[in-house]
């Protein structure tokens, strides 16, 4: 039993972080009794975290740098607010030791570690050094720091190598490395990716294994000397090193590995006098494994994590911070079914997963497979390009791994989210190809694997939909007709033409020819082929319609000439053509243009220079995330046309490129 006078309950909660974990944290504050606040940058105004929380401060500023990185400023928003407790979250400054104290020296309440153990697992080499002490393997590690030769320091360790952010994690700052030729250009990336995302751009290198197993665990501790382990997550699925799918337990533990490695997170979590959530994450090879890092903070795949023991780690964490001892032992703790989490991200899997900002038209999320969603988004909602690129964690909990991945996959299938690019296809694909359902889940699964990036859709399907746009968009015509309202569908008092419309849906298009018959059908040619349709609902956003005795059902949304229909299937986004050409369109191509848009964070070359294939030549950041802008071909710069800071445009002009011969 904790001492009462030494319990400092907390009245008010500030959670310095955005999105779906700032909702996560805030429903947990509510079931205590515990007051919200939100702290907000520019372009998150209106987003639905702001709105749940009861008080929301107003960061002033647009970039991470500019809000959720300032700590002055969010320790004058709980002077503000009134807060008496600060919880994290995970990333921006969750692992910032200095913050932390700042908070504490406040007279605020911290709920995360003491500052002292964030300092010393922030120093990844030191919290490495701690682990050979615990026994525990770990992979060659070397900092690059003063005048130490990063050449030198990477023939040390052999090649493949990777570049890290000793500050944070979430796959910003981290570069693999296959030869000296590259390692420069990869350090000075990495180094700007996590100078921006964590305000440190401290950077170290490691062994890179190739094919292993991504397993953490997690561990839990209290002020007065209590530790437990909640066993593991697997996430090797990863790509850009972030991870995309996770589960608890891992497909790839027997028990006695299992043993061995919680035994060793529980040896280090007391060595450190760890309190509060964290993970001790490991590379895992049949049945050797080595030391990665400790996080010390909440984790994104924390929910499957509690799916799996049953219990609300953001609630323990509220209890330790206030001073009271876990709620739960060891003994306490059992691996129920399985748990299975996929993040969905506003990314193209089919251009390299390319950050994919814009607007949500419709986000419903599905009601079947009693699935818990973890969102920062709503219908209407923004996914800016200044932050990452998280929509929702989607997580199932089954009595066995297969039935999990399956009602997951379905799950994802039947939730509406439209007007963006997503990678919930390739999610979907993922979670039913025979290698993840037989548990051959290594880190490599995207590369050797391959999961298709799109959904198949065969041209019937696509019809159909098309039907389905008409039939709607024809309802909401003939409700809003000035005359002859009252005259029935279908009725003429002589032969009229067909109604003509097409759509394209990616690069197909579809004409469809339909005239209303006096019956209350409607009679569609497409492709040649007669069918007859039956309206039994249309008009208001649900089609319920018979195509040739088929009945289907779709949810209808449109937006001037996109078309967003859900239907059993999923998803699909069409193109309503005009009936007349555009005379002002223009050729707008030549050149090399923003996939979309962000900051420029370095410009790597000038007008005039000589460049070859595959060459760096515009850094570009969004959502956290630097990428490269290379040249396509060997040629010869003609004009730049952007500068370092300035934000750009999807799709804006950034230089342009000539042959050399044109140059010549």
């Amino acid at each position: 039993m904790a001492d009462v006078s030494a319990i400092r309950p907390i009245k008010r909660l500030l959670v310095a972080n955005r999105g779906e974990i700032a909702r996560r944290i805030f429903r947990t504050a509510r079931e205590m009794g515990i007051s919200t606040v939100a702290v907000y940058a520019d372009g998150d105004a209106e987003a639905p975290f702001v709105r749940e929380a009861d008080i929301a401060v107003a960061l002033s500023g647009r970039s991470s740098t500019e809000t959720y990185l300032d700590s002055a400023k969010l320790l004058h928003a709980c002077r503000r607010s009134g807060a008496d407790a600060v919880h994290p979250g995970y990333g921006f400054l969750s692992e910032n030791a200095t913050f932390a104290r700042a908070v504490i020296d406040a007279g605020l309440n911290w709920v995360g570690p003491e500052p002292e153990v964030i300092a010393q697992m922030g120093d990844k080499l030191a919290a490495k050094k701690l682990m050979r002490a615990a026994g525990v393997p770990t992979l060659p590690a070397v900092e690059l720091a003063g005048s130490r030769s990063m050449k030198a320091a990477a023939r040390e360790i052999g090649y493949p190598i990777l570049v890290k952010a000793s500050a944070g994690g979430g796959g910003r700052g981290m570069r693999v490395v296959a030869s000296e030729a590259d390692l420069e250009s990869a350090v000075e990336s990495a180094r700007r990716e996590a100078g921006s995302a964590f305000d440190d751009d401290t950077v170290f290198l490691e062994r890179w294994l190739e094919k292993s197993r991504h397993v953490e665990i997690q561990i839990l501790g209290d002020r007065h000397g209590n530790v437990v382990h909640c066993f593991e997550r697997e996430c090797s699925i990863q790509r850009r090193h972030q991870k995309i799918i996770e589960e608890a337990p891992s497909p790839a533990l027997d028990g006695e590995t299992r043993a061995a490695m919680c035994a060793a997170a529980l040896s280090a979590a007391r060595k450190m006098g760890y309190s509060s959530a964290g993970t001790v994450e490991f590379l895992l090879a049949g049945k050797n494994f080595w030391f990665l890092e400790v996080n010390a903070r909440l984790q994104g795949g924390q929910p499957v994590t509690e799916a799996s023991i049953g219990k609300d780690l953001v609630r323990e964490q509220i209890r330790v911070a206030e001073g009271e001892r876990l709620s739960f032992t060891q003994d306490d703790l059992r691996i129920d079914g399985h748990a299975i989490e996929a993040r969905l991200c506003a990314e193209d899997p089919q251009n390299g997963f390319l950050p994919a900002p814009g607007s949500v038209v419709a986000w419903r999320p599905s009601a079947s497979g009693n699935a818990r969603f973890d969102s920062g988004v709503e219908s209407g909602s923004v996914v800016s390009s200044d932050f990452d690129a998280m929509i929702a964690k989607v997580i199932v909990h089954a009595p066995s791994r297969r039935e999990a991945a399956g009602r997951l996959a379905r799950v994802l299938e039947t939730t509406q989210i439209q007007g963006l690019a997503t990678n919930r296809d390739f999610l979907v694909a993922i979670l039913r190809t025979a290698e993840f359902l037989a548990g051959d889940t290594t880190t490599d699964f995207i590369e050797r694997v391959a999961p298709a990036a799109r959904r198949a859709r065969g041209r019937s399907e696509l019809i159909d939909a098309c039907i389905a746009a008409a039939l709607e968009g024809q309802a909401r015509r003939r409700a809003c007709a000035k005359v002859l309202r009252s005259m029935p569908t279908g009725w003429r008092n002589t032969v009229m033409p067909s109604e003509l419309i097409a759509f394209t849906v990616g690069d197909e298009r579809i004409d469809l020819a339909y005239r209303a018959s006096r019956d209350g059908r409607f009679r569609f040619v497409v492709d040649g082929t007669e069918r007859w349709v039956r309206a039994h609902r249309c008009g208001e956003g649900l089609v319920d319609t018979a195509i040739d005795g088929l009945r289907l059902e779709f949810g209808v949304e449109n937006h001037d000439d996109r078309w967003f229909l859900h239907g059993a299937n999923g998803d699909l986004e069409l193109v309503e053509l005009p009936r007349y050409p555009d005379v002002r369109a223009q050729d707008l191509s030549g050149g090399l243009k923003a996939p979309m848009p962000g900051v420029i964070r370095a410009v790597a070359v000038s007008a005039g220079d000589a460049v070859t294939k595959g060459q760096l030549l515009v850094a570009l950041e969004a959502m956290k995330m630097e990428h490269r802008i290379v040249a396509p071909q060997d040629g010869v710069v003609h004009e730049t046309k952007v500068a370092v800071g300035e934000q750009v445009g999807n799709g804006q002009l950034l230089l342009t490129l000539v042959s050399k011969d044109e140059a010549g």
